[in-house]
């Protein structure tokens, strides 16, 4: 069976394609492989090791063949041309006033079809900007409407962690998020701390979530008095990377507990966890920006 490679093209968008003619490839390569019309040019991003099924519409196209330095070139030259293009759809946009906001042109390598990625806040009727496009281009117009995560995905940038977004090194698609998952893993909750480049609630808020509530899930809730090996008081968190709760024992003593530990549980009414280090008492204020962030993300 030919082998299977993941290919990336502009924008950090990624699909599956089959070696079929058994070409010699490695990793990082620049391909040029059979599109839905015609040719485009990707690199590659990885050999699949494993087996993947596919629905028989989604079975992969082909690589056909490695990129000479002539599709170098042609996609040096093809770059600029979108960023000069870009300019003109947005002048041709402007002209038919419609609200929409272009975050990338994208033309397929051998010309066949030309993309036009936008966001906007309300569906737009753009028939007959498309007509103009088709009119002045000569070729096959297509306009996407993309979210806003999708256009930081096409941008590119570094997040607050100082590494490459997740979204364009390693996400192939968005998952619900909502601000319970910063709550449960007792961040900040300052929306400027826990929203990523596109606007929205950062991707990464997600990805120990389980964790934090399977442990959490081990151990009376804050607030509840205990008794266990190490003293009785009230418990002030829960130290996950631990596994182990913090008990208040007095004003001034506070000892740490692992779930067996705990013998025996008084269940009193929550009080307030001790904020983590760096962390801010949201206000009124914090809370209606960080709603406005679940309701985004209802609506997206």
């Amino acid at each position: 069976m030919a082998e299977l490679y993941l290919v990336e093209f502009k924008g950090s968008r990624k699909e599956y394609f089959f070696n079929t003619y058994y070409h010699s490839l490695k990793p990082s390569e620049y391909v040029i492989i059979q599109a839905e019309r015609g040719e485009d040019l990707g690199v590659l991003s990885k050999k699949i090791e494993i087996t993947v099924d596919f629905e028989e519409t989604a079975k992969p196209r082909s690589i056909l063949r490695p990129a000479s330095d002539e599709d170098m070139h042609h996609l040096k030259e093809l770059r600029q041309r979108e960023c000069q293009n870009e300019s003109e759809v947005i002048e041709m946009i402007a002209r038919h006033r419609l609200e929409m906001k272009v975050v990338d042109v994208e033309w397929q390598f051998d010309g066949n079809k030309m993309t036009v990625f936008f966001t906007a806040d309300h569906r737009v009727d753009f028939r007959e900007l498309v007509k103009d496009l088709a009119a002045r281009y000569k070729t096959r117009i297509e306009l996407r409407q993309i979210g806003v995560r999708d256009e930081a995905r096409r941008i590119g940038g570094i997040g607050i962690c100082g590494l490459e977004q997740c979204c364009n090194a390693f996400i192939s698609e968005f998952t619900p998020i909502s601000t319970q998952h910063a709550r449960e893993q007792d961040l900040p909750l300052n929306p400027s701390k826990i929203s990523g480049n596109c606007g929205r609630l950062l991707c990464c808020l997600r990805y120990e979530a389980d964790l934090y509530g399977k442990c959490k899930a081990q151990f009376p809730p804050v607030g509840s008095r205990v008794k266990s090996q190490a003293g009785e008081g009230v418990i002030e968190r829960i130290d996950v990377f631990n596994e182990e709760a913090v008990i208040r024992v007095d004003e001034a003593v506070m000892v740490r507990a692992a779930a067996e530990d705990i013998i025996g549980v008084e269940p009193a009414r929550p009080a307030a966890p001790m904020p983590a280090a760096g962390a801010e008492i949201a206000d009124v204020e914090t809370e209606e920006e960080l709603k406005k962030l679940d309701d985004s993300e209802r609506l997206n």
